[in-house]
């Protein structure tokens, strides 16, 4: 069942976007070559813990860090480790949940590290660019499968690859609701969104092929083929003007 959100639900949410941000631009300040993604996941921990949060990954499904922190051809959902380390010319995905007073909120964004290749710039543009296209088509009565379709054919038409068995997801008292939000789909199908529903949406996108693998830890996922990835993701609200991106910063 889909959840609608008062408006002092929304207000809790934006509440723990605004932490959430934080914590992406405390990252995004903090990483550089040497440092490995177990002391990016600690800076990440710290800013949330200490603006009133908890992080909502931690322990979710038994997940052992505070954030998601993919490298390269990693897509989504790399485990922190002491023993891996960032890189001069890394493409660097983190992904943060906050939950504060009762409500969740979920983004991610996609660092390059020093000098990136000029294809890994390309992709980090195309898979941001689609997201701020999906938002700004987001409003009462737009069907998802019109939002995952843009996405779509925004990154395809650009030579990029879109992930098929990870979608978005709504988002609020839990951290995974309904609906899904496909990165793919069909224009005029899916349901229509309404006021006060409240979904992240990521387009999750590689440099070369859609298909995925999942290692034996049971969380990370890498690209078949090996290509880069790039993973970009706000929650936002439903209202009757449109959208209101609810991880933006303060």
């Amino acid at each position: 069942m889909i959840s609608i959100k008062s408006s002092s639900d929304l207000e809790r949410m934006r509440r723990a976007g605004i932490i959430n941000a934080g914590a992406l631009e405390a990252a995004k300040r903090a990483v550089h070559p040497g440092m490995s993604t177990k002391e990016l996941d600690r800076v990440i921990h710290s800013f949330i813990t200490s603006h009133g949060g908890k992080p909502s990954f931690l322990g979710y499904n038994g997940f052992p860090g505070s954030s998601c922190i993919s490298l390269n051809d990693t897509v989504i959902h790399g485990i922190p480790s002491a023993d891996l380390k960032i890189r001069e010319g890394d493409i660097v995905s983190v992904d943060v949940g906050t939950y504060l007073d009762g409500f969740h909120a979920d983004s991610a964004t996609t660092f390059p590290v020093g000098e990136i290749s000029g294809e890994a710039k390309r992709l980090l543009d195309s898979t941001s660019e689609s997201l701020m296209l999906a938002i700004g088509m987001a409003a009462p009565g737009v069907r998802l499968g019109d939002i995952s379709h843009a996405i779509q054919e925004y990154n395809e038409s650009r030579g990029f690859g879109v992930v098929r068995e990870y979608v978005g997801h709504g988002v609020g008292r839990n951290l995974h609701e309904e609906p899904e939000v496909p990165n793919f789909g069909k224009p005029g199908h899916g349901l229509r969104l309404m006021p006060g529903m409240t979904i992240a949406i990521e387009p999750m996108i590689t440099g070369g092929g859609f298909a995925v693998r999942q290692l034996g830890d049971g969380w990370t996922v890498k690209t078949r083929d090996g290509s880069l990835a790039a993973h970009f993701e706000h929650t936002i609200a439903i209202t009757k003007d449109g959208s209101v991106i609810l991880t933006r910063p303060e």
